[in-house]
């Protein structure tokens, strides 16, 4: 189960608008999942955002 809690709010955004990715995302370990957020916790603009979500696989 994802905590969306400790999601950024613009990674959720993106994921949002991609529900494929999305899908994928929450198919990965917790652990990968973990991977994801800490590199999307570094991203500070939106269309940096978008490049980091739609090029995560």
């Amino acid at each position: 189960m994802i905590d969306n809690s400790e999601l950024p709010v613009g990674f959720t955004m993106e994921l949002a608008q991609h529900s494929d990715i999305l899908n994928r995302f929450s198919e990965l370990t917790e652990s990968e999942r973990e991977d994801v957020i800490k590199g999307a916790r570094l991203i500070r603009s939106r269309d940096e955002m978008r490049s980091y979500v739609e090029n995560m696989f």
